[in-house]
């Protein structure tokens, strides 16, 4: 049994802390709201008042919330973890935040001999609920090899990327190819939709050859269905792309689909949609093209 913790519980966080619990380690969880904690308490993880208690108590804290700002917040803010992590720690954030960011913050641990893996995921929430998430990490080798036996708990593609900032980095990779990947299915389908054929019988066939894809699997079968109850929400999406794209932009990289990608979700989010599942960008496309899928 390790002692082990786990910071923000909601879409992602709560089952990943869960399938910890299951294993039967002791698991020290903070959580802003309420409700997760006495969910997960009633399966025997151990509720704290604050991120600071979570490090006093733990060996290895995994963190998983919005974006940067809440990263450094439960790191190194009022009752954060930096006051109460012990030297030899490591620390495992598995949010999805700039990778420059993340490799401040792994220096100013360093200086209090705490080791710190970027981990980010991939797969949502059904990945969490399964324990198949794909989970890209940075940081040293052998810290990565400490922690291991615990991200194989919460996932089944679990790859060190390189140092950190190299998970993050990877993780704004694959954001990329989801984001343009959504924008090509719903183009696609709107496409044949509006032609007259069924997009259903469409989806079918692509799937049988070279365009098949889980994008077009999921995300494909949620245009149709008009089910765009989030997995992932679109407010994240963006928050992701615009990572992204600050990213390039320092760098001098051009990634030109991208940025169209995210104009038009944030033509879906102005439209107040930002709460829902990251296909709702068909909207945008159906809106152009003058066309719901399925008329």
């Amino acid at each position: 049994m390790a002692d082990l913790g786990f910071i923000g519980l909601g879409i992602m966080g709560k089952p990943m802390a869960g399938h910890l619990v299951a294993a039967d380690h002791r698991v020290h969880v903070y959580n802003r709201s309420p409700k997760p904690f006495q969910e997960l308490s009633a399966k025997g993880a151990v509720p704290c008042r604050s991120s600071r208690e979570v490090a006093e108590k733990s060996d290895v804290i995994f963190i998983i919330v919005s974006d940067t700002p809440d990263v450094e917040a439960v790191m190194f803010g009022a009752a954060g973890l930096y006051d109460g992590l012990r030297p030899g720690s490591v620390v495992v954030d598995m949010s999805t935040i700039s990778p420059a960011a993340t490799r401040e913050f792994a220096k100013r641990l360093a200086a209090k001999k705490i080791d710190m893996l970027d981990a980010p995921v991939s797969g949502g929430q059904v990945g969490a609920e399964q324990a198949t998430l794909s989970i890209m990490v940075g940081g040293e080798a052998a810290v990565f090899e400490r922690v291991r036996p615990y991200f194989d708990l919460m996932g089944k593609n679990i790859i060190h990327i390189g140092a950190n900032g190299a998970g993050q980095t990877c993780k704004l990779s694959n954001q990329i190819v989801v984001a343009v990947t959504i924008e090509a299915v719903s183009e696609a389908l709107v496409f044949a939709s509006k032609a007259g054929v069924d997009p259903s019988k469409v989806r079918q066939a692509l799937l049988g050859g070279f365009a098949q894809s889980r994008i077009l699997e999921i995300h494909g079968k949620r245009m149709i269905d008009r089910n765009f109850t989030p997995g992932f929400k679109i407010g994240l999406q963006q928050k992701d792309l615009n990572l992204v794209l600050q990213t390039a932009r320092a760098m001098g990289v051009s990634l030109p689909a991208t940025a169209v990608t995210q104009e038009l979700y944030n033509a879906v989010s102005g439209q107040g949609n930002s709460d829902l599942e990251s296909a709702a960008l068909v909207f945008a496309i159906e809106k152009l093209a003058g066309h719901t899928i399925g008329e």
